[in-house]
């Protein structure tokens, strides 16, 4: 069974409560619990089985004792009864009468007067007495052959004298009294003590003991056994397969992830588990593609590591150029220029160490923050609002300019995501635009709903993109501007950034050019696709 843990209500508060649940979806779960409770079940039917046939036997053994004594009793009260008004019975025909009744050698038959005197025995009447049983006889005063009795037999044979003696004074009473107990040679019998009734006078008592109880038990437990021993089988199969499929892929699996973590491998290869179709292969793939994931991540670091070095050695190369140039330079003008080459260098490279310090902790600020129902239409209209009193450098108020339309205004346009990443997409996206739009041009943000997506657009009124370049604009520290543009006044980042964020929340982004009625590109257009949470 699995057991689930119950989140706590507070911190410091109760500790939390645990509840048991069937393992559902769990294969090998329910084979471990199959597989225990089908020993426990054979072990317990069998069990049950046994009880009910061992008390049906002894049922039918009394039953059988009962009919068999009454009949005796019978012929006994009517062949041996002398004595008028006070009947007794006659020990002489009594005797006689045992001696011509067939008694099986597994049964004992004992007849006694009404003060408890034994008047017949079927193991002693003459060529019924079983030996194995019964003493040799011997005179009076002669030593018992064999060995003495302990003291602890000697008090047993006293206890299964007294309760046969409580069984004939509870039969004088005029009941029969059935059950079992032990002879006094210490085995268990089932006793029947029927009352020889005449009229209303009790003239003795017939008492039939069947000593195969103990031969019934044995068989019993004989017939147990092949219960216990397919028990035996079921638990020793279920350890087995849990060990072999359980603890060994287990074990595997752990000395493949020490293997990874301490020899600096970069892949896990378990194809006889990846196969199975359990949680263990469940765990498998889960190593594999955890392994490969990671080491994608690795090399994506060192392709990032090696750009960022690319990039940083770009503007101080030319900021090194100039700095020694400048101390040759006499010209004032010339001496200025260089001066403005190093400041651009410097806001250049400041402005790269910000964007590469964002792009690093990006992966940091995804995992650590939980998506939550975000309404698009409001994070639109604020990131929109932003740009009415922002302006690039040099631009006049209303050069370029922002407009925002939403195809449904009056219901939420919600997704499931981070606010903050996904502001910081569409602020890069509009940052771009804006980048490549014309003085007097204007950048287009709508939002629409098609097949349970949330389709939001980016459009500005640039140069467009070239074709072969609608992926590459993408990769990080990518970079082409148009003839005019500040050259380093972009990092190349920004896109790159805007992707990782919406590949994070199950979306796409992509690029396309906007073309007029003739064909003529008349400006680029950058599209978000989210999922609808209300879909």
């Amino acid at each position: 069974m699995a057991i689930v843990t119950a989140k706590p209500e507070a911190a410091g508060g109760p500790a939390p409560r645990r509840r048991l649940t069937w393992p559902r979806g769990s294969r090998l779960g329910r084979l471990i619990v199959t597989l225990n409770v089908l020993a426990l079940v054979i072990v317990v039917v069998g069990a049950l089985v046994l009880n009910e046939l061992r008390s049906g036997l002894v049922n039918a053994r009394i039953d059988s004792l009962s009919t068999q004594g009454e009949l005796i009793a019978n012929v006994i009260d009517q062949s041996a009864t002398i004595g008028e008004p006070e009947p007794a019975l006659d020990p002489y025909t009594a005797s006689a009468i045992f001696q011509l009744l067939f008694i099986p050698r597994s049964q004992r038959a004992r007849l006694f007067d009404a003060h408890g005197k034994v008047l017949a025995d079927s193991f002693v009447v003459a060529d019924r007495v079983d030996w194995k049983v019964l003493p040799p006889a011997r005179k009076p005063g002669q030593t018992p052959e064999g060995p003495r009795k302990t003291p602890a037999e000697e008090a047993k044979a006293q206890r299964a004298q007294k309760a046969l003696a409580d069984e004939i004074a509870q039969a004088m009473k005029g009941r029969t009294v059935a059950g079992t107990r032990i002879s006094e040679n210490g085995e268990r019998v089932v006793s029947v003590s029927i009352p020889i009734q005449h009229v209303r006078a009790i003239l003795g008592v017939l008492t039939l003991e069947a000593g195969d109880v103990d031969e019934i038990i044995s068989a019993e437990r004989k017939a147990l056994l092949p219960f216990i021993v397919v028990a035996m089988i079921a638990i020793l199969t279920s350890s087995v397969l849990l060990h072999r499929l359980i603890a060994l892929p287990v074990l595997r699996l752990a000395r493949a992830a020490d293997h990874v973590r301490l020899q600096g491998a970069r892949a896990i290869s378990l194809p006889d588990l990846s196969r199975r179709h359990d949680e263990v292969g469940d765990l498998s793939r889960s190593l594999e593609d955890m392994t490969h994931s990671l080491s994608e991540r690795m090399d994506a670091i060192e392709r990032f590591a090696a750009d960022v070095a690319h990039e940083i050695k770009n503007p101080l190369t030319s900021i090194r150029s100039a700095v020694e140039t400048l101390d040759l330079v006499t010209d004032p003008a010339a001496q200025a220029r260089l001066l403005a080459i190093l400041q651009n260098d410097v806001n250049r490279l400041d402005r790269l160490v910000t964007d590469i310090s964002n792009a690093s902790r990006l992966d940091a600020e995804l995992s650590r923050e939980s998506p939550k129902a975000l309404d698009l239409n409001r994070l639109l209209t604020e990131v929109a609002g932003l740009y009415e009193t922002q302006l690039r450098p040099g631009e006049a108020p209303g050069s370029v300019r922002v407009s925002l339309a939403i195809a449904d205004p009056t219901h939420p346009a919600t997704t499931l995501a981070r606010e903050t990443p996904i502001g910081q997409v569409f602020r890069n996206l509009i940052d771009n635009a804006r980048s490549f739009s014309p003085a007097d041009g204007e950048v287009r943000v709508s939002l629409t709903r098609a097949k349970g997506r949330l389709i939001a657009a980016v459009e500005d009124d640039g140069p467009g993109m070239p074709p072969d370049n609608l992926e590459t604009i993408f990769e990080r520290f990518y970079t082409s501007r148009p003839k005019g543009r500040a050259f380093g006044g972009n990092s190349g980042l920004g896109l790159s950034i805007a992707r990782q964020i919406v590949e994070a929340h199950g979306g796409q982004i992509h690029a396309e050019n906007r073309h007029d009625a003739a064909g003529a590109v008349i400006g680029a257009r950058f599209v978000v696709d989210l999922p609808d949470a209300r879909a």
